[in-house]
């Protein structure tokens, strides 16, 4: 198997003031061609540094990635710190020239000398030509090493990848890796871990698992010759997990709220969500889908005790004895939620999302209730943590997968 390494570059990169999505999206793209990527390093936009990390590439691995760097401006040195440490001189593609001018005419702005820049590539290269951008790619193999430069842009690196890059990689690929993640609702990662034991010494598939917030997911990744038979090692590898996992497994590969949405369209039924702690972000995750209209049409975010009595028919009573966040309120708003709905089912959210200098409730204690009028399944959550983003993420998950449970 091709061992491939990735270099980013960008100063910008190491202050964290971008996400790096283009690493996730080649080791993604490379594992699923066979290409075994052992390591992805960032740079930032020195020369010195930069010639160091590549030199080091080349001489460990077969494949060497680099994006970023191919601007017009003077920090941009991916292209010629490469092609000095490989020896090659920079010639002017005359295609690439004609593409930055006319990109440029077609928006009436003037094609500068420092763009001209990007029309220089090494000599006896393949040009990867940019559709989306000014930064030609580039494709070079030679002394059975191939190196890849790629702009740094989201947009233009994908498209580039897909359309000129992949074909030239497909060759270098043994086989295929094909991976999915088996995910679990109600269980730790380390229980998870104990009930999968065996599982997890297999070479392959092999079966790994990590934890998310709220919930843990089993990644199963197979190597084979073909994608269909990579395919079907996973299929019967899932399939056994399954049956010892449970209805703790919710779905391969789905997220959650797509699960809960299909489980209520199979069974023609109808939800209303009422929420507090977590301000509307269950029926954005619906909502998210565009499948969710048939399934999904009343949505109440009642922050307020005043809300909760108004429009979910919440008892003062009730408040006044056990406190907005507590699961006698939650009960009753996803009563009121049903009523005002008509809904085949109601869930409702409170809590605290975060510390409160007027409550004695800590932080990461959420009610959760689900009902359809007969059945009614309630949960508590204490998550010790202050982080309000982490509390309603996953009292949002957990929430959904009550209306699982309901459903199932």
């Amino acid at each position: 198997m091709q061992v491939c390494e990735i270099i980013n570059v960008g100063t910008e990169l190491l202050l964290g003031e971008i996400l790096n999505s283009n690493a996730q999206f080649l080791c993604r793209e490379l594992a699923a061609m066979g290409i075994s990527v052992q390591r992805v390093n960032t740079v930032g936009d020195n020369p010195q540094r930069l010639r160091e990390d590549f030199t080091l590439a080349l001489s460990r691995s077969d494949i060497v990635i680099l994006t970023g760097g191919l601007g017009p401006t003077q920090d941009d040195l991916t292209k010629e710190v490469v092609a000095e440490a490989l020896g090659l001189p920079l010639e002017e593609d005359a295609k690439q020239m004609q593409c930055i001018e006319e990109f440029f005419r077609v928006r009436c702005q003037p094609c500068v000398q420092s763009n001209r820049k990007q029309a220089m590539v090494p000599k006896g290269c393949t040009v990867l030509y940019n559709e989306n951008g000014t930064a030609p790619g580039i494709y070079i193999a030679m002394d059975r090493k191939i190196v890849v430069l790629l702009p740094g842009p989201p947009r233009e690196l994908k498209h580039m990848f897909n359309h000129a890059l992949a074909p030239l990689l497909q060759q270098c690929g043994d086989g295929v890796i094909v991976s999915h993640h088996l995910r679990t609702m109600g269980i730790g990662e380390g229980r998870m871990a104990e009930l999968c034991g065996d599982f997890l010494d297999s070479t392959n598939p092999t079966v790994a698992p990590y934890a998310k917030d709220g919930e843990a997911y089993l990644r199963i990744s197979a190597a084979a010759a073909c994608k269909t038979q990579a395919e079907d090692m996973c299929a019967c590898t899932i399939k056994k997990l399954q049956n010892v996992l449970g209805n703790y497994a919710y779905s391969v590969d789905k997220p959650l709220e797509q699960v809960v949405l299909e489980l209520l369209h199979a069974q023609d039924k109808t939800l209303a969500i009422a929420e507090s702690c977590t301000g509307g972000s269950i029926c954005k995750r619906l909502t998210d889908l565009p499948s969710a209209s048939r399934v999904f049409g009343w949505g109440f975010v009642t922050y307020a005790n005043e809300a909760k009595q108004n429009l979910l028919n919440v008892s003062r009573e009730t408040i006044s004895r056990f406190g907005a966040v507590s699961a006698e309120c939650a009960q009753e708003m996803a009563q009121g939620a049903l009523a005002r709905s008509g809904a085949s089912l109601a869930l409702a959210v409170t809590g605290m999302a975060s510390p409160a200098d007027d409550t004695n409730k800590p932080a990461g204690l959420i009610f959760l209730h689900a009902t359809d009028g007969t059945r009614h399944k309630s949960l508590k959550l204490e998550t010790g943590r202050s982080d309000r983003a982490y509390n309603r993420n996953v009292a949002a998950k957990q929430a959904l997968d009550l209306v699982r449970q309901l459903l199932i």
